[in-house]
């Protein structure tokens, strides 16, 4: 059976009363996941005037993420699908507000209350149909969506997540792109096995000089700059921002739209090799509106 646990069971299933507890006592995983939330606050980038903000921290599971936020002086609310694992962040008495729910069927906050967003290792759990119900496009639609929606403009959310292969990673941000969101990947530790953590970086908002992605960390703790990614395309980090802008659409004249026009075109294409379709009574004939 694979190691991952989104292949193994619904996350409120998997994250029982044993394995919620389980998890929050391993000092393993709580070293962890101190490490990946203070990567995931620093890459949010907010303004270092001492005045608290109100993230949000998405599956935040036990509350261990959302200490890390507490310790830096933020107020929080925290999402989970999983009882148990909220039922153990009321234990340990962790002072955000916890909220009982299913990302992929939206955020139910109010429109531009949120300054910022941080998720570890949940988001690749929407990618999975648990459910007969469940339709894996809708539920990343409806997620970042809602998110975008509830950030206020300019906010930033940042997602560290292990997609499960490169087209799961597309499909994530594919629906983040159409959310509105502009931003990208950043891979920090790219040669590393064991260090390599990857993160989603978004902005909410039209692409802008504010938006650019952050760097990544390199193999020397450091932010690897342009040159040394350049030489492995796993290092670099990949943006989004220029793709989130919609195309205009190309005006056609109707002198274009002629017979003569398109066959002209076609003999054009076929000089060149390409395959063309036979010229036929149909060629360059107005379809009707209700095709």
């Amino acid at each position: 059976m694979s190691s991952r646990p989104e292949l193994q069971a619904p996350p409120e299933i998997f994250y029982d009363d044993v394995e919620a507890r389980k998890y929050t006592s391993s000092s393993r995983i709580v070293g962890i996941q101190a490490e990946l939330s203070e990567r995931a606050l620093e890459l949010l980038a907010l303004p270092d005037d001492g005045v608290p903000r109100l993230l949000l921290d998405i599956g935040c599971g036990s509350g261990l993420s959302g200490e890390t936020l507490s310790e830096n002086g933020h107020q929080w609310i925290g999402l989970d699908i999983s009882r148990s694992m909220l039922d153990i962040a009321l234990e340990r008495e962790t002072d955000g507000d916890l909220i009982l729910g299913d990302m992929g069927q939206g955020l139910g906050l109010r429109p531009g209350v949120i300054d910022g967003a941080i998720s570890i290792s949940a988001v690749q759990w929407l990618c999975n149909a648990d459910k007969s119900c469940h339709e894996p496009r809708l539920r990343l639609k409806a997620f970042f969506g809602s998110l975008y929606r509830c950030l206020s403009r300019g906010a930033r959310a940042v997602f560290q997540l292990y997609p499960e292969n490169n087209a799961q990673r597309e499909l994530i941000l594919s629906f983040a792109m159409r959310a509105g969101f502009a931003g990208g990947v950043v891979i920090d530790y790219p040669h590393s096995s064991k260090k390599r953590k990857e993160y989603l970086v978004l902005t909410c908002g039209p692409p802008s000089l504010s938006t650019t992605t952050p760097n990544a960390k390199g193999e020397d703790g450091d932010s690897s700059s342009d040159d040394e990614s350049s030489g492995d395309e796993e290092n670099q980090t990949v943006c989004i921002s220029d793709r989130n802008r919609p195309r205009k659409k190309q005006k056609i004249t109707k002198k274009g739209k002629t017979r003569s026009w398109v066959l002209k075109k076609k003999e054009k294409m076929r000089s060149k090799g390409n395959v063309v379709p036979p010229d036929t009574k149909y060629t360059a004939r107005k379809r009707k509106s209700r095709f």
